[in-house]
C-alpha cells in the first residue's frame, strides 16, 4: 500500500517560510510521502529536509519541457523519486491531432530520457486537455493512445471535473495507464477555491474505487481555509474512507 502523498505546491508559501518545518507538520498529520515541484532548485537541501522528516517522494514535478529537463531528472534520482511528471503543456498541443502528435513526440522523447536515469515519466492533467476534444473525445484519451506504453498519467479528479469529464468514468477507459491520482475537492470550477478533500462537489470515493492501485496525493491549489488544516481533514476524510471499507487501502 503506498502512503497517502501532498504535492508541495500546496504549502508552497509555508514552505517559503520554513521548509522543514512545514515537511515536519505534514508527517505528523500522518502522511508519509510527498511530490515536490521544484526540486531542481535546492536538491541536497530537499533531500536532506526529507530524511529528516521520515518522509519519501512518492514522484516529482519538474519542468521537463525545456532546458531544465537534465537538472530535474538529476534532482528526482538525488531525492529518491522513482518518477517523474510534467506538470502541464500548452493549451493548443490539445487542440487537434497535429498538436497531440507533436505532445506524444516530446512525452515519449522525455520519458525515453528519463528511463536512462531509471525515472519513469508521466503527464498531468489540467482542464484543458479534458475541455478540448481531438476525433470527438477528450484530448487527454486521444494523446494516451499516442504515447508509449511506458509514459504513465497522474489524472487530477477536481480538473477532470471542470474539464466536463466524470472523473470516474475517464479512470475507467484509461486503466493502467493511471498510475498517479491528484486527490483534490471543491466546486469543479475554474475559479473557485478548493476546499478540503470531502466537502467539495467533485465525486472523490467514486474516483478512488475507479483507480484503486493509483498512489494518491492530495492537492490543492489554494484554499479558503488555512492550508494544513484543510490537508489534515482531507487525511482524515480519505483515512476513514479506508477503515470504513467504501475504498481500497
Amino acid at each position: 500500500m503506498s502512503p497517502l502523498a501532498v504535492q508541495l505546491y500546496s504549502v508552497r508559501e509555508q514552505a517559503a517560510v520554513d521548509r522543514r518545518a512545514v515537511l515536519r507538520r505534514i508527517a505528523e498529520i500522518g502522511y508519509g510521502a510527498v511530490e515536490p515541484y521544484d526540486a531542481h532548485l535546492d536538491p541536497d537541501g530537499l533531500a536532506a529536509d526529507l530524511e529528516a522528516t521520515g518522509l519519501r517522494a512518492c514522484s516529482a514535478h519538474a519542468p521537463l519541457l525545456d532546458e531544465r529537463r537534465a537538472a530535474a531528472l538529476a534532482a528526482a534520482v538525488r531525492i529518491g523519486a522513482d518518477t517523474v511528471i510534467v506538470p502541464a503543456a500548452p493549451t493548443e498541443w490539445f487542440a487537434d491531432r497535429d498538436g497531440l502528435e507533436r505532445a506524444a513526440r516530446t512525452l515519449n522523447g522525455a520519458a525515453r530520457e528519463a528511463a536512462d536515469l531509471g525515472l519513469r515519466l508521466g503527464y498531468h492533467n489540467h482542464w484543458w486537455e479534458l475541455e478540448q476534444r481531438v476525433d470527438g473525445r477528450p484530448a487527454l484519451e486521444a494523446l494516451e493512445e499516442l504515447l508509449d506504453p511506458e509514459v504513465l498519467l497522474e489524472v487530477d479528479v477536481y480538473w477532470a471535473a471542470t474539464g466536463g469529464t466524470d472523473p470516474s468514468a475517464l479512470l475507467a477507459r484509461l486503466g493502467r495507464r493511471v498510475r498517479h491520482l491528484h486527490v483534490k475537492d471543491g466546486p469543479a470550477t475554474k475559479e473557485g477555491p478548493m476546499t478540503a478533500v470531502g466537502a467539495g462537489e467533485v465525486p472523490i470515493v467514486e474516483a478512488l474505487v475507479a483507480a484503486p492501485d493509483a498512489v494518491r496525493i492530495v492537492e490543492l491549489d489554494h484554499c479558503a481555509t488555512d492550508m494544513v488544516e484543510a490537508l489534515a481533514a482531507s487525511h482524515t476524510y480519505l483515512t476513514g474512507l479506508v477503515e470504513a471499507g467504501r475504498v481500497s487501502p
